[in-house]
């Protein structure tokens, strides 16, 4: 593995060489930095004035020079333009051809730029990192915040490129009209979702898009699922083959069921879990314990469920069908047995067979490339579809009869009909799972599916736009590498994935910590909402279960919709920092909202601090989850205890504290149990928001 510096000389164009930034020197500078200060203590404010003036030089050398190229590349296309006119009053198409021909020679000549763009970017970012870390100050805070927000931002147009946006333009509008010229005149202005059917325009989109931090549903989706890394959507023409002959759909469909099932397994009880505890001898706030009761087995079930799917995939799946089942079964004999013990014993095993950590895994490792984008968006889909569908489910299930000697009802019903679904999918699994072909490492044949082969230094050079321009697990590897000063030893340190939690606990960076924080708010905010709401809405509106169901089936299913806003146009006004902070304030709103303050509580009040919570908290998910896929070290990418395990255990934790929460503030009575649970999301979510205003930068 090449550190950065290497793979900057390696990889930069030589004419252009004396425009990139010195990387070298202000490495170099660094060092001096913190051997003077260790030596004689330098004053820290001369160094960081000094070091910012360093870099502003290097910056604007970039920006110049990519203002310079621009220009050019739009004087090209003006040529071309002018040129365009006469040979269209001919028919002589190998005119025409030779036109298409130069234009897409203008956009190889912009993907040439994109790369330079790149590799500046890059190194911009590394040499913030390196500062921080050898100098030991937020020297990344205190520039970014300077720089990116001053109306002449000299950093702005490195990272955001209007000016490349016009140039794609003028490209994409010529090279449609040559494309249709023996047709109809087609306008990519008056058909925005016509596709330029030009392999240039393709991966200059792709390069863009990266550049300025666009996305769209189903990549916000695929975040939303921790899966999809940030280049899983960008793709050249050479890669993707080597996964297509062992991918499996059908495979990759049972992944999707067990996580539908899963989460319709999870909520199903909600609507009556407080009306079971009672009809058994407990407390109604003792749901708290039954629907937490699956969580607290989820932590436990996740972390071996993610280490034996480094061996295998099936059988974990067949293990999970057959606790599941034993589970639900347990559950639904609990009335008859009137025993509390079984029914918490029924719900435990039904968190030991939480296989999420598989499907996850699955989609990962052995789902190609070129759909894995698609897959994970289904993983979302699945989950949230099933949280709609519990509730939903339960409220229809009003019915009471007797068969012999065991009882159907609302209460019971929910297991027997899980217990039966696992029953079928157990079935459907052994007939239907192929077990993915690994390869000496592990890993599935098909997540080599990233290989490329080159043809000549041109394809080189594009092949390499498709990687992300600021966070590829490859340059967080060199980045790691160079944290351990190039040693051998260190190298192999830094690329082997951690071994246990507290391995992985201490590869977590600030901005880590404070995601994960936030992960843990709105878990445990969403917790909170959804596993007293029977308990509050029986207390203060007397609503029946079918209406509860209802609400709560609602709740679920704006789920989709919202993602789908927010992936769509909110990312593509707004930094994805500036939507979590938003979301963070709404979240905040929805919790203050909730109390009661009054001797009178409403519906109206309840049903709309509810919808903002939730809605607020959902959106905080999927954008909470792209930024730590980001910020997170690349040895977490991998492994048992990877940042999938670790995000899954922290927004578990917040269940489990959620459900004990309930129960407990019972204790006190149900006339205080809306304020008392609500306290510790509202001190929570403040703490969030305290964390985040401190990180914000670093969230660049």
């Amino acid at each position: 593995m090449v550190n950065f510096g290497k793979r900057l000389m390696a990889e930069q164009v030589e004419e252009w060489k004396e425009y990139y930034i010195n990387y070298k020197l202000m490495k170099k500078k660094v060092k001096q930095y913190v051997q003077q200060n260790r030596t004689n203590g330098k004053d820290r404010q001369q160094v960081l004035k000094e070091f910012s003036r360093i870099l502003d030089d290097e910056i604007e050398k970039v920006v110049l020079f990519i203002l310079e190229q621009q220009g050019q590349l739009a004087s090209q296309i003006q040529e071309l333009e002018s040129q365009r006119a006469a040979i269209l009053e001919t028919s002589d198409i190998s005119l025409v051809s030779k036109l298409r021909e130069s234009y897409r020679e203008v956009g190889r000549d912009l993907l040439k730029l994109l790369r330079f763009v790149e590799m500046n970017a890059t190194g911009i970012r590394k040499i913030l990192k390196k500062f921080d870390k050898q100098f030991g100050h937020k020297f990344t805070d205190y520039y970014v915040s300077t720089r990116s927000n001053h109306p002449y931002s000299l950093l702005q147009q490195v990272f955001k490129q209007v000016g490349i946006g016009a140039v794609v333009g003028a490209l994409s509008r010529n090279l449609a009209f040559l494309q249709e010229r023996e047709g109809s005149y087609l306008s990519i202005y008056d058909h925005p979702t016509a596709i330029v059917k030009d392999p240039v325009i393709g991966q200059i989109n792709a390069s863009v898009n990266k550049l300025t931090h666009s996305t769209n549903f189903l990549e916000f989706l695929g975040h939303h699922a921790l899966i999809v890394p940030e280049d899983a959507n960008i793709q050249g023409p050479t890669e993707d083959h080597a996964g297509d002959e062992t991918y499996h759909f059908m495979s990759l469909l049972l992944n999707l069921a067990n996580t539908f099932l899963y989460m319709v397994n999870t909520y199903i009880i909600v609507p009556t879990a407080d009306d079971y505890s009672v009809s058994l001898g407990a407390a109604a706030t003792v749901c708290g314990v039954i629907i937490g009761s699956m969580a607290v087995a989820q932590v436990f079930s996740s972390v071996y469920f993610s280490a034996w799917s480094n061996k295998s995939y099936f059988r974990p799946l067949v293990f999970s069908s057959i606790v599941l089942f034993m589970g639900n079964l347990l559950y639904a004999l609990a009335y008859d047995l009137n025993s509390l013990t079984v029914l918490l014993l029924g719900r435990v095993l039904c968190g030991l067979g939480s296989a999420r950590a598989v499907n996850r895994r699955y989609i990962s490792d052995c789902v190609p490339l070129k759909i894995r984008l698609q897959a994970s968006a289904g993983f979302v889909s699945a989950s949230a579809l099933g949280m709609a569908c519990g509730p939903a489910l339960a409220g229809v299930l009003q019915v009471k009869f007797k068969i012999y000697s065991l009882t159907f009802n609302q209460n019971t019903l929910p297991g027997w009909i899980m217990a039966v679904s696992w029953l079928l999918y157990l079935i459907w699994l052994w007939i239907s799972f192929k077990e993915p072909a690994r390869d000496n490492t592990g890993d599935c044949d098909a997540s080599q599916n990233n290989s490329t082969s080159h043809h000549g230094d041109n394809s080189d050079m594009e092949n390499g736009l498709n990687q992300p321009l600021l966070l590829d697990t490859k340059e967080r590897d060199d980045e790691d590498i160079e944290e351990c000063d190039d040693s051998e030893e260190g190298s192999n340190d830094s690329r082997r994935p951690a071994n246990s939690i507290g391995e992985a606990y201490r590869l977590l960076k600030p901005s880590v910590k404070v995601q994960l924080l936030i992960y843990f708010m709105l878990k445990y905010a969403m917790e909170i909402l959804l596993s007293e709401s029977s308990v509050i809405t029986n207390y203060y509106f007397k609503w029946s279960t079918s209406t509860v169901s209802v609400f709560l089936a609602i709740l679920g299913l704006t789920v989709l919709p919202v993602n789908a806003i927010v992936g769509s146009y909110i990312t593509r006004l707004f930094e994805d920092r500036q939507i979590l902070l938003g979301s963070e304030i709404l979240v905040l709103i929805g919790i203050l909202l909730s109390f009661k303050v009054t001797s009178y509580y409403s519906e109206p009040q309840y049903i709309t601090s509810a919808l903002i919570t939730f809605v607020a908290a959902e959106v905080l998910e999927g954008v909470n989850l792209s930024l730590l896929s980001r910020v997170m070290s690349s040895r977490l990418a991998q492994g048992t205890f990877n940042g999938g395990l670790l995000s899954t255990e922290a927004g578990t934790l917040a269940r489990v504290v959620a459900d004990a929460t309930i129960t407990l503030a019972g204790n006190l009575g149900q006339s205080l149990l809306l304020n008392v649970t609500l306290l510790p999301s509202l001190f929570i979510c403040i703490a969030s928001l305290i964390a985040t205003v401190c990180t914000f930068n670093s969230l660049y």
